[in-house]
């Protein structure tokens, strides 16, 4: 007996259509404005507290002083979203990785001026 040739029936393929989200362009100008003003925040603090750290290192005259410099600047850092929202900024409006670039750029700048002011030309000086 003769097998029935089978026909293949082609399913029409479906059409797949990228359909991007709708930019705001004014919102994302305004948020990355709004960063840049707590990223400028975050440098000035840490620049303060550099400078207060390299203060309590000269002039205290214990072996420990830069402990006490280094937990003032991780403390303060740890309060950092409450000095912004005193300040009159709102933390909550800048995303997690934003946050994180603050933080971090705000120890390098504070422990590394602490440690410039620490060392010879600038002992006179503070």
């Amino acid at each position: 007996m003769a097998k029935k040739k089978r026909r293949i029936v082609e399913e029409p393929e479906e059409q797949y259509e990228f359909t991007p989200t709708e930019f705001n362009e004014r919102e994302f100008i305004l948020k990355d404005i709004y960063s840049t003003k707590v990223f400028l925040v975050a440098v000035l603090l840490g620049a303060i507290v550099g400078v207060v750290g390299a203060i309590i290192c000269n002039h205290w005259d214990s072996d420990y002083a830069w402990v006490v410099a280094t937990l003032i600047s991780f403390a303060v850092m740890g309060l950092m979203r409450n000095i912004l929202a005193a300040v009159g900024f709102r933390p909550e409006m800048i995303e997690l990785k934003s946050m994180i670039g603050n933080y971090l750029l705000y120890l390098a700048i504070g422990l590394g001026l602490c440690i410039l002011f620490v060392n010879e030309p600038f002992t006179s000086i503070l």
